[in-house]
């Protein structure tokens, strides 16, 4: 046996940084990362010039076109998700701080 099949993967370096990106998107709650927010819109935007340089190359393909309006719309309906998701979890403290106010005025007139 050679020295290159008793190599391992758990022994393989491997960059931090990367990891730790690709673990944090797993985990729930993660599309209000402002770092993934941003390789988001880096991909979306990517992809526009792509399709704008197609568009270009192609002298006005309407595939490319539609291509594009597909993506500004899916780029829209991420902005907007994530925008509805960041408005709820600010009314949630206040919501809990509502409820449990609600709860301490119903065990008052339950004692009573």
């Amino acid at each position: 046996m050679s020295d290159t099949q008793s190599v391992t993967t758990s022994e393989v370096p491997q960059d931090d940084s990367s990891g730790d990106f690709i673990s944090n998107i797993l985990t729930p709650g993660s599309s209000l990362n402002p770092a993934f927010l941003t390789v988001v819109d880096g991909v979306l935007a990517t992809l526009l010039l792509i399709f704008l340089g197609l568009l270009i190359l192609t002298r006005g393909s309407v595939h490319f076109i539609f291509l594009m309006l597909v993506t500004g719309c899916l780029w829209a309906s991420v902005k907007w998700f994530v925008t509805e998701l960041q408005n709820l979890r600010a009314q949630e403290p206040a919501q809990i701080r509502f409820n449990d106010s609600v709860e301490k005025t119903n065990l008052k007139v339950k004692d009573e």
